[in-house]
């Protein structure tokens, strides 16, 4: 009894940490930190308007081009000073033909689709400007996006800025797309709290920039190329700083198919990224970067959804025992909210289908999704099944 109920206990701090109690730790150590003045602002170069290069992997994006060229081309940034690269390596809709008809877009394209991170690999080595900004094809850019990201560089310390992705919503879209729209206002949060106390861990690949100079080379089969990107950056000494005014804007998934392809993908990318950044699991020589990464991120994509199962499953057998004993107590109590809490996801699952929205759910609905995810992530990981040539998950209509 004793043990079950460490056990569970356990668990269930292991989950309220993961995606609650860490925020909680950051608000109070930020508070601090402003308290006391901690936070110093790098002047530097107020003049810094580096040459930049806007670079897009695209596979198959005829039906963004026209967007994206027209949203890069009304950025607030000197117009000589910004270069615009695309890489269509392995695209036969059109795509490479449509963007040689803009003149000033350099693109590179091959024949051959050997995924995304390859052809961001060799485009990536035809290069020359000190700051790469990275932008997927099918998002929006705030007219100030670029320029916020290059202030942020003026500080010799900073390696990486990520934006920040929002999500477009309406009031006819499905509750994957608005439980989606909750998390990443959340996530935004955690962000401008995490590079407040010393560095964001991981950048949004709808928007992100480098030096130049710091980029290495990915391994071709990575399934989370700008987590990689960034973190091995931050584990050369530099920061990851984040500006949530410097955005990406898309549309939300379009249903709760196409949003659990991408969580599956990205919880495949996940365990992934845990393996090949191992050296970052050590505290004590990584310090903070250490600590965040694994309050943030490592135990999202591991022990908390292991924790939600064995939570569950200790939490039936202590009801057993009080009814064994008698009369049902505190844990029949938890066990029914737990019932309850599931419950209210898989509805929330079944109203989507049916479009049907009610935003009680929205939380629960995508929380579950969310864990869900990670479990069929893994097996994928596990048996290598997850294909590097991602076929972009289907976006709501705006």
């Amino acid at each position: 009894m004793i043990a079950l109920q460490v056990v569970f206990w356990l668990c269930v701090f292991i989950v309220f940490y993961a995606y609650i109690g860490y925020g909680i730790l950051l608000f109070f150590v930020v508070r601090v930190r402003r308290l006391f003045k901690l936070n110093r602002k790098f002047s530097g170069n107020e003049d810094y308007l580096p040459e930049v290069t806007l670079l897009v992997a695209a596979y198959n994006e005829k039906d963004f081009v026209d967007m994206k060229i027209q949203n890069s081309l009304e950025l607030n940034y000197p117009k000589d000073k910004i270069r615009m690269v695309w890489v269509t390596d392995g695209s036969n809709d059109g795509t490479p033909d449509l963007l040689a008809k803009y003149p000033g877009v350099s693109v590179y394209h091959l024949p051959e689709r050997n995924g995304k991170i390859a052809a961001m690999n060799r485009a990536v080595k035809l290069v020359t400007t000190p700051i790469i900004v990275f932008s997927d094809a099918n998002t929006r850019l705030g007219p100030e996006s670029v320029r916020l990201i290059v202030d942020m560089f003026r500080n010799p310390k900073v390696g990486c800025v990520s934006g920040e992705k929002r999500i477009q919503q309406n009031t006819a879209e499905a509750a994957a797309g608005a439980g989606e729209g909750i998390y990443w206002k959340y996530e935004s949060t955690l962000k401008k709290w995490d590079a407040e106390w010393y560095s964001v861990v991981g950048a949004a690949g709808e928007l992100f920039a480098v030096r130049t100079e710091l980029y290495q080379d990915v391994e071709p089969d990575t399934l989370l190329d700008d987590f990689i990107i960034s973190l091995r950056i931050a584990m050369k000494g530099y920061t990851i700083q984040y500006n949530p005014e410097a955005y990406a804007s898309e549309t939300a998934s379009a249903n709760v198919k196409e949003e659990l392809k991408r969580k599956i993908r990205i919880s495949a990318g996940g365990i992934q990224s845990i393996v090949r950044l191992r050296k970052l699991l050590n505290v004590f020589k990584y310090g903070r970067l250490s600590f965040q990464y694994i309050s943030h991120r490592v135990l999202r994509w591991s022990l908390a959804p292991l924790s939600l199962s064995i939570i569950l499953v200790t939490n039936l057998i202590l009801s057993l025992l009080e009814l064994k004993a008698g009369s049902p107590g505190f844990y029949s109590i938890l066990f029914l909210g737990q019932l309850l809490f599931y419950f209210s996801a898989i509805l929330g699952w079944i109203l989507e289908f049916r479009q049907i929205s009610v935003k009680l759910l929205f939380v629960p609905y995508y929380f579950f999704i969310m864990n869900y995810s990670v479990y069929l992530g893994f097996m994928r990981y596990i048996k290598k099944k997850q294909s590097v040539n991602w076929e972009r998950a289907k976006r709501a209509n705006t």
